[in-house]
């Protein structure tokens, strides 16, 4: 053990220091395509577990380097050294009574916040592509912006304040007045250097007009050097300094932002454009008119998408010259919006277009059109091909010269052989993206892109003096031609800033400044074929948010890092070694395979997919045989757990839920569920409906034995509604195969729904009936299985369609707590179950902080810490006067009664006890 790692030991529990290979490399991979292993990674909860980290990087001559989300895409977050992942203890959220400014730490994620911030009209400024994902603090410390953010309101310019831990350790918090006059006592040299700097800089003509000119486009270039001539104070130098300056200078632990208006009003029109000029011309025609977001896609990029459904026909019919606008205009009002139309329309009447240009005020509409401009980015990435890198880049020109500049960067990129490149991005302040594919590889590819850098960087900075990162920040990407775009006299400024903050070189060193010329084409990241599902992934991180298992063992996109990393050890002949021992458990037995990274996935990678695969590859030979059996006598396995639950609670009795828990390693839960039985068809009249009542309800029944089994619940419901329910034969032992699919058997699953589909063809006279069914995951499975052949619903969608017109309900007060499960979600069927619950209870609480429940069918039982991990935040979300809670998947059901105390049941219990003729309604 190294002497870092016993100093850390000595100051951090266990649990926050990571120092096995797996995690070094899944943890330690961001979104660029540079890869660099950390020697041990720290899991940070406070300031102290900063201060212990400088400490030991400090005393160990070891770099150190925070990360929030790992979204940054020019490599600012990696490190050879020690990488402190910003944990929840950063995580916090004050809003202002006024709700014009909010408190926030680095690792709260800036959706969140500004889901917080929505119900008060409000939103923080910056609205980078990634804010569902990215943390607040690389948002800070890349002064990340976005579409519709500019320059205008970027965290630079809506800071209010801030708390930063410098490298020495000492905290400064600017909107403490007792903190500021300590600090500006202790630190007095610093606050001394900074004032001259500032005053040096703003009595420097030149210089000072330089930053002015290059702040004026969107500029992530270097540090802030606009703070030296925007401010005098030196703690207003200082904050602003941090804002930009990519974890070098200091730790921001919290910052309060100024907010802006979220207009509730929006509209957009996509306008198609005879060629670039034209498209350019109408840009700057908007510049001054008071339209929120102005989005430029040239031809290639409108190819990329132009085929996905539901986008307008004359995509396809263009010209190869031509390009889009995607204009947005917002308001608070109605009237205020159709203003801004009509200026619009103004502004452009005279330039050609394709077509006339309509604005849509449609919700679907919209998004739709967004979807174009959103979804060019991972077209690209999709279709790469396998063992490339798909890279964007990021600069920003004068508006003046957009048209002009776009053409001659559409030629440079033909010129080096980019032929599937695209550029895209935000006009209104000439900030243009652009996207390739690489293979580094191939040292002659490396070559080629080397090449053509060094023209990009002529274009951009020789031809048009524009900016050579806009919006991603400098990293390593950039580092080397910082002086090159800024000159020597601002990059010497740069360097004095660093040297002031980090005279050790402490901080993240490699990142903004470098004198390494050649260090953008070091440490480049392998992207070997590993798996055909996952090879498309680009590791953007967008799926982790939403992943039970991050930050319990891997992510999504950790997975995948993980499996590449395997496959490029075994093709050339390496041993996996531990990472291969390691991902047994991290890799597969954690994962829920609930499919719900692929909803937030640019690409749509279900990593789901990816472990049942290895699941089933693992499996052995006896495990696949008594697995094929079981999907073969259903029946009897249904019968044997019924019996184990039975067993289970008869022992529970004596000794106790707790003692029977600890034996099972967690697989006996709280408030267990009593053995299950199968409904009994009754003869009845009313409009027929195949109901198939599905395993999880048939072998686990309620927690209380006295109350009613769920498919008699539902049956009653439907007789209720003047439905005569039809069970198909044999329904005791039939399963959809869920529990196969889950373990990576695909073809007995298959063979199980194949079984279950006959059945339900029979009972419903071929598709003649609806079908109903009582569990979501069975349900999504079946939806893919059966492609359309009958009509089927899962049980609350049936329930929203068709039995609410047919039942009286009386609505209870609750609250009653909704978990909206994944397969719910992935199937885009939450409205209706939302508007289901409405329609029973007059408040409903769906706790934000949880999105999948981690049970993923019978893993709550196997590796309940998954369950746990998933469910953390509920508790602080649930009120203490919570009536229930309702879901639509019997095992989701069991591990949120476990975890939460509050018993969850089917929103077939809630629907029925509103609809009693009595008005007796008990949750």
């Amino acid at each position: 053990m190294s002497a870092l790692i016993q100093h850390l030991r000595q100051h951090l529990p266990d649990h926050q220091i990571i120092v096995d290979d797996l995690r070094r490399l899944a943890y330690g991979t961001d979104a660029s395509f540079y890869r660099l292993i950390p020697q041990v990674i720290t899991l940070i909860e406070s300031e102290n577990d900063v201060r212990t980290v400088l400490t030991a990087g400090r005393l160990h001559a070891t770099p150190v380097t925070f990360r929030a989300a790992g979204t940054s895409l020019s490599g600012q977050a990696i490190s050879s050294g020690i990488l402190a992942l910003i944990g929840e203890g950063f995580t916090g959220c004050e809003i202002s009574a006024d709700a014009g400014k909010v408190k926030v730490g680095p690792g709260i994620v800036g959706g969140e916040v500004n889901r917080r911030l929505a119900p008060l009209g409000k939103k923080i400024g910056p609205d980078p592509a990634s804010i569902g994902a990215a943390k607040i603090g690389g948002i800070a410390a890349n002064n990340a912006s976005g579409m519709c953010c500019g320059t205008a309101q970027n965290s630079y310019r809506t800071l209010a304040g801030l708390r930063v831990v410098l490298a020495d350790g000492s905290v400064l918090d600017t909107e403490d007045p007792l903190s500021v006059n300590a600090f500006s006592q202790s630190h007095a040299v610093l606050l001394g250097e900074l004032e001259r700097l500032g005053s040096d800089t703003r009595n420097n003509p030149k210089l000072a007009e330089r930053i002015r000119h290059k702040f004026k486009i969107k500029n992530t270039t270097g540090y802030s050097l606009n703070a030296l001539v925007d401010y005098e104070d030196p703690i207003d130098i200082l904050s602003h300094l941090m804002i930009g300056s990519e974890g070098t200078l200091g730790f921001i632990s919290s910052i309060t932002y100024l907010t802006v208006v979220e207009d509730p009003c929006k509209a957009s029109a996509l306008v198609f454009f005879p060629d670039i000029r034209t498209a350019c011309e109408a840009v700057i025609r908007l510049k001054p008119q008071p339209v929120a977001a102005v989005e430029l896609l040239d031809r290639p990029a409108l190819h990329s998408v132009e085929n996905k459904p539901g986008l307008p026909a004359v995509m396809r019919e263009l010209g190869e010259d031509a390009a889009a606008l995607l204009i947005e205009v917002r308001a608070a009002t109605v009237d205020a919006l159709q203003e801004k139309i009509s200026a619009v329309h103004t502004a452009i009447a005279g330039v050609a277009t394709v077509e006339p240009m309509v604005f849509s005020t449609d919700p679907a509409t919209c998004e739709m059109y967004w979807k174009v401009r959103k979804g060019t980015f991972p077209s690209v990435g999709a279709m790469r091909r396998t063992g490339t890198t798909v890279l964007i880049e990021d600069v920003a020109f004068p508006i003046e010269s957009l048209a002009d500049a776009t053409l001659d960067l559409q030629g440079l990129l033909r010129q080096h052989g980019y032929h599937e490149a695209i550029i895209f991005g935000h006009a209104l302040e000439g900030n243009l993206h652009f996207v390739f594919t690489q293979d580094f590889g191939d040292p002659a590819e490396v070559d080629r892109y080397a090449r053509f850098m060094d023209d990009v960087c002529q274009l951009v900075v020789g031809k048009y003096d524009g900016s050579l990162k806009a919006e991603h920040g400098t990293g390593r990407n950039m580092a080397p031609f910082v002086e090159l775009e800024w000159g020597k006299d601002a990059a010497e400024l740069m360097r004095r800033i660093k040297n002031l903050f980090d005279p050790e070189n402490l901080l993240n060193p490699g990142v903004i400044i470098n004198d390494d010329p050649q260090a953008h084409l070091a440490n480049l990241k392998p992207m070997p074929a590993a798996e055909d599902i996952v090879d498309r992934c680009i590791e953007c991180g967008f799926c982790e948010p939403l992943c039970p298992s991050h930050r319990l063992t891997l992510s999504p996109r950790q997975r995948i890092v993980s499996v590449r990393e395997l496959a490029r050890r075994e093709a050339q002949g390496l041993p996996a070694g531990s990472i291969g021992e390691d991902y047994a458990y991290m890799g597969l037995d954690t994962c829920a395979g609930c499919g719900l990274c692929s909803t937030a996935c640019p690409v749509g990678i279900d990593t789901g997919d990816l472990t049942r695969r290895l699941r089933g590859r693992k499996m052995g030979e006896t495990a696949r045989t008594v697995n094929a059996w079981t999907g073969e006598h259903f029946g009897a396995l249904a019968s044997a757990s019924r019996l184990g639950l039975k067993v289970g609670h008869a022992v529970s009795g004596v000794l106790g839920d707790n003692f029977l828990a600890r034996i099972s390693g967690g697989a006996w839960k709280k408030d267990m569920p009593h053995a299950g039985k199968a409904p009994v068809a009754r003869q009845t009249q009313g409009d027929p409906v195949v109901y198939f009542p599905t395993c999880g309800g048939r072998i686990f029944g309620p927690a209380d034995s006295g109350e009613k089994q769920l498919g008699d619940v539902i049956i009653e419901l439907l007789e209720r509604a003047g439905y005569r329910a039809i069970l198909p034969a044999g329904f005791d032992n039939l399963c959809c195969g869920q529990m196969l699919a889950s373990k990576g058997m695909a073809e007995e699953a298959d063979a199980m729904a194949n079984r279950l589909e006959a059945a339900l063809m029979q009972a419903s006279e071929n598709g003649k009936y609806p079908v109903i069914m009582d569990a979501s995951a069975c349900s999504a499975r079946m939806y893919k299985h059966l492609a359309g052949k009958l009509k089927l619903y899962d049980f609350h969608e049936f329930a929203h369609d068709a039995l609410l017109p047919r039942l009286l309900i009386t609505r209870q007060p609750g609250p009653v707590a909704l978990h909206v499960n994944c397969s719910v979600k992935r199937t885009g069927a939450e409205a209706k179950l939302r508007t289901l619950l409405k329609a029973c209870v007059e408040e409903v609480i769906e706790p934000a902080g949880v999105t999948c429940c981690g049970f993923g069918g019978d893993r709550g039982f196997a590796v309940p810490e998954l369950n746990q991990h998933a469910l953390r935040h509920i508790h602080t979300e649930l009120p203490a006067n919570c009536a229930c809670g309702v879901s639509t998947n019997r095992t989701c059901e069991i591990g949120l009664t476990a975890e939460t105390g509050l018993s969850y049941r089917s929103v077939a219990y809630l629907l029925e006890a509103c609809s009693r003729k009595e008005g007796s309604m008990t949750c």
